[in-house]
C-alpha cells in the first residue's frame, strides 16, 4: 500500500492530497454557518447528489449544472484544488468531502452548517471502488476483486475503513435517530429487525 499517502493512519491517493493540506483543512479551514457540506465514503454517490443539491439550489435551472464542472460548483475540501478554490470562494459554499469525522475541520462542530450524509450499502461500495480504481492511476491497482475485498475489509480503501468513517457515538447515534425515522414501515424491511 505504498501508491498511497498516509495522513494520521488514512491512506489517501498520492496525487492531488498533500498532507499539509489535510492539516491545515482540519484545524484552520472555517466552514460557515450558510455552508452545505456532502460527506461520504468514497463510491457511495457523492456526484449524483451534487447534481441534485446544484439543482435545488437553481430551482431546477440546468444552466449552471450544465456549464460549472462538478469540481467547480462543489469542490473537495482535502483536494489540493479543491482547497484552494474554496479558499477564495465568498458566500455560502457547497463542500465536498470523503473525510472521516476525526479529520473534518474542526470548525464544523461550532458551526451550524448544513451536512448532508450518504451511506450506502458495502457491498455497492465495494464493486464500484474495485471498477473505478482499477481504471485509474491514482492508487495501486488492486489487480483483483478478491485482492480489493482484503484491502477494504482490512480499512485500506482511500480515506480509510468505511465501517469507522463514523465514530462509534455517532453510528449509534444515527441508528437511534434512523430508526426512529422509520418507524411504522412494514416489519422486516430493516436488517435490524
Amino acid at each position: 500500500m505504498s501508491d498511497y499517502l498516509w495522513f494520521e493512519g488514512i491512506p489517501f491517493p498520492a496525487i492531488g492530497f498533500e498532507k499539509e493540506i489535510l492539516q491545515e483543512a482540519r484545524d484552520k479551514f472555517v466552514i460557515r454557518d450558510e455552508d452545505t457540506v456532502i460527506l461520504t465514503y468514497p463510491k457511495s454517490g457523492t456526484n449524483w447528489v451534487i447534481e441534485m443539491v446544484c439543482l435545488i439550489q437553481t430551482k431546477g435551472n440546468p444552466k449552471w449544472v450544465q456549464s460549472v464542472p462538478v469540481w467547480d460548483r462543489s469542490p473537495w475540501l482535502e483536494t489540493e484544488e479543491g482547497y484552494k478554490i474554496l479558499m477564495k470562494k465568498e458566500g455560502p459554499s457547497l463542500i465536498s468531502s470523503h473525510l472521516p469525522f476525526h479529520l473534518f475541520p474542526k470548525s464544523f462542530f461550532s458551526s451550524k452548517a448544513k451536512v448532508i450524509y450518504i451511506i450506502r450499502n458495502p457491498r455497492d461500495i465495494l464493486v464500484s471502488g474495485y471498477f473505478f480504481w482499477c481504471k485509474t492511476n491514482l492508487v495501486k491497482n488492486p489487480e483483483s476483486l478478491r485482492t480489493y475485498f482484503e484491502w477494504f475489509l482490512k480499512g485500506n480503501g482511500t480515506t480509510g475503513d468505511w465501517k469507522n468513517h463514523f465514530t462509534v457515538a455517532q453510528a449509534e447515534a444515527f441508528d437511534k435517530v434512523f430508526k426512529e425515522k422509520m418507524a411504522g414501515f412494514p416489519t422486516g424491511l430493516f436488517p435490524w429487525e
